[in-house]
C-alpha cells in the first residue's frame, strides 16, 4: 500500500489525467442532452478535462483557460454540464498553490461571479426573488468552499515548511554549539597541559643542570637536586593523570586516583618548590583569606605558576621574584614581579604570543573566563610584572 501511495505522489500528472478521463466519461453521458453545436460542446468539454489533467503542472495557465472556457459557455450558450466540475478543481488547486497571490484572488473572484452569471444566462423556472437569491447563494457555496479548502491547505503546507526549517536551523545551531563547546574544552585542556608541563619541566631542567654542575664537587647537593627532580616529575604525572581523567568516563576519579585541582592554598607550596629550584621568591598574603569559587582558585594558582615559570625562563640567572595575594572586599588581587631581564615586547603585546608558547594568552583566557582583568608588561625599574584582579564571591 505504501508503494502505491509513493508511486501516486511521484506521478501527480498521471493521477490527474486519470480523473480527467473519468470526468470526460461523465460529461459524455450527459452530452446527448446538450443544446447547441455539438462540436463546440465537445471542444469545451475536452478543454475542461484538460484543465483537470494539467492543473498541477501549470495551475495559473489552467486557471486562465478555465476562465476563458466559462466566458465561452456564456457567449456560445453551452449550458452547465459535469465537465464544469473542473472549475471547482482549478479554484482549489490555485488557492493551495504557493504561487503569486493574484491567481488565488482571481480564482476566488471567478468563483463568486460564476453562479450569478450562469443564473442570468440560463434562468430557471419561475421563482420568487428570494428563491432566485437563495438558489444563487446555494450554487456559489461550492466555489467558496473549494477556495477555502485550498487556501487552508496552502497555509498548512507553509506552517509545516516553517517547522521543518526551524528544526533544521535548531539542528545547525546545536551542531555549532557542540563544536564551540569542543573547541573550548580543547583550549582549556591545552592551557592546563601547558601550565603543568611548562612549570614542572622547567624546574626539572634547572635542577638537572645544577646536579650536573655540582655532581663531583658536592654530591649531597646533587642528590638533593635529583630528589627534587623526582618529586617534581611525580607531581607533574599526578596532574596529567587528573587532566586525562577529564577525557575518560570518570570511574577512576571516584576511586581517588586523580588528585584535586590546585587552589590558592597550594600557592605557598608552589613558591617553596620554585625556591628549591634556585629562584628566590618573596611571598606575602594581604587581607583576610576566605573561600573562593573553584574556578577562581585554579585561575589564581595557574597565573602564579606561569608567571614564575616565565621568570625562570626569561629573567636570567640572578633574577628574584615576589608574589602578592591581596584579598579585597569584592575581589582577589595577584601581583607577581621579578627584577630580571624582562621579556621581549612581543610576549606581552598582541595577546602574548611569544613564538614558542602561549603562556600569557592562556593567562588572559583564564582571567576572562572568571570575569577578571589582567595586565602584563615590563616594570619601570626593570624586570617584568603581572597583575590580575579576579572577582571574589563567597563559596556556597
Amino acid at each position: 500500500m505504501q508503494r502505491l501511495y509513493d508511486f501516486l505522489r511521484q506521478h501527480p500528472t498521471g493521477v490527474d489525467s486519470f480523473w480527467a478521463v473519468m470526468l470526460l466519461g461523465l460529461a459524455a453521458v450527459s452530452m446527448s442532452g446538450m443544446s447547441g453545436n455539438l462540436v463546440v460542446n465537445v471542444v469545451i468539454v475536452l478543454l475542461l478535462c484538460l484543465v483537470v489533467a494539467l492543473r498541477r503542472r501549470a495551475p495559473r495557465k489552467m486557471l486562465l483557460l478555465a476562465a476563458a472556457l466559462g466566458v465561452a459557455q456564456l457567449v456560445l450558450d453551452v449550458r452547465v454540464n459535469p465537465a464544469d466540475f473542473a472549475m471547482l478543481v482549478i479554484i482549489y488547486t490555485v488557492a493551495a498553490d504557493d504561487g503569486p497571490r493574484w491567481a488565488s484572488r482571481f480564482a476566488l473572484a471567478g468563483g463568486l461571479v460564476a453562479a450569478p452569471l450562469a443564473g442570468l444566462r440560463w434562468p430557471g423556472p419561475d421563482l420568487s426573488l428570494f428563491g432566485v437569491v437563495a438558489f444563487t447563494v446555494f450554487m456559489t457555496v461550492p466555489f467558496v468552499l473549494a477556495w477555502v479548502l485550498g487556501d487552508s491547505m496552502r497555509t498548512r503546507r507553509a506552517y509545516f515548511a516553517q517547522l521543518e526549517e526551524r528544526a533544521a536551523r535548531l539542528e545547525r545551531e546545536r551542531e555549532a554549539q557542540a563544536k564551540v563547546a569542543v573547541a573550548a574544552e580543547r583550549a582549556r585542556i591545552a592551557r592546563e597541559l601547558h601550565d603543568v608541563v611548562a612549570h614542572n619541566v622547567s624546574v626539572m631542567v634547572v635542577q638537572a643542570d645544577g646536579a650536573a654542575y655540582v655532581l663531583d664537587a658536592a654530591p649531597d647537593q646533587a642528590r638533593q637536586a635529583l630528589e627534587t627532580i623526582s618529586s617534581t616529575g611525580r607531581q607533574a604525572l599526578a596532574e596529567m593523570r587528573r587532566l586525562l581523567g577529564i577525557l575518560r568516563t570518570g570511574e577512576h576519579e571516584e576511586a581517588g586516583e586523580y588528585v584535586p585541582q590546585p587552589d590558592v592554598g597550594q600557592i605557598e607550596d608552589l613558591v617553596e618548590q620554585v625556591r628549591t629550584a634556585g629562584l628566590p621568591v618573596d611571598f606575602k598574603i594581604e587581607g583576610t583569606p576566605r573561600p573562593l569559587p573553584s574556578g577562581v582558585e585554579l585561575t589564581a594558582y595557574r597565573i602564579v605558576q606561569e608567571a614564575l615559570t616565565n621568570t625562570r625562563k626569561h629573567g636570567g640567572p640572578d633574577a628574584g621574584a615576589s608574589v602578592r595575594l591581596m584579598y579585597f572586599d569584592d575581589g582577589l588581587g595577584l601581583l607577581v614581579e621579578d627584577d630580571g631581564r624582562g621579556a621581549a615586547q612581543e610576549m606581552y603585546e598582541d595577546g602574548g604570543a611569544d613564538g614558542s608558547g602561549h603562556g600569557l594568552i592562556g593567562m588572559r583566557e583564564r582571567v576572562g573566563m572568571v570575569g577578571g582583568t589582567l595586565d602584563a608588561g615590563p616594570r619601570p625599574g626593570g624586570g617584568f610584572r603581572i597583575s590580575a584582579l579576579l572577582p571574589l564571591k563567597p563559596a556556597p
